[in-house]
């Protein structure tokens, strides 16, 4: 969704919202970690991206339209955009968790002709 100034208020801020949600997961990190990093709780960085209306960030978007300024929002914080690998895996099904970082597995020996028996 564009931001645009005919949108409400709460639209705006569910959108950015879930921009900083994909955006956390591109970047593999749990909203636990975000919180941590930005010195939040978790329940603050769950708010943010369920477009929760908190006070000040409600002003700070009527702020905004009334400079004329919502479509700056866009340059702000961008909708990102998957890359083509990315898209190619999810095949139209949006990510929802941030996984775990994985250990490498084991160098497996080498296949030769007749090892199969």
């Amino acid at each position: 969704m564009k931001i645009v100034a005919h949108v409400s208020d709460e639209a705006i801020l569910r959108e950015l919202g879930e921009r900083l949600a994909r955006i956390r997961l591109d970047r593999n990190l749990t909203q636990s970690q975000l919180a941590e990093r930005a010195g939040l709780s978790k329940r603050t960085v769950e708010r943010l991206e369920s477009g929760e209306v908190a006070t000040q960030l409600s002003g700070f978007v009527r702020v905004c339209r009334a400079l004329d300024l919502l479509d700056r929002l866009e340059t702000f914080v961008p909708e990102p955009a998957p890359s083509p690998i990315v898209q190619l895996k999810q095949r139209g099904h949006a990510r929802q968790r941030a996984s775990r970082a994985t250990a490498t597995a084991p160098a497996s020996r080498a296949w030769t002709w007749g090892a199969e028996r």
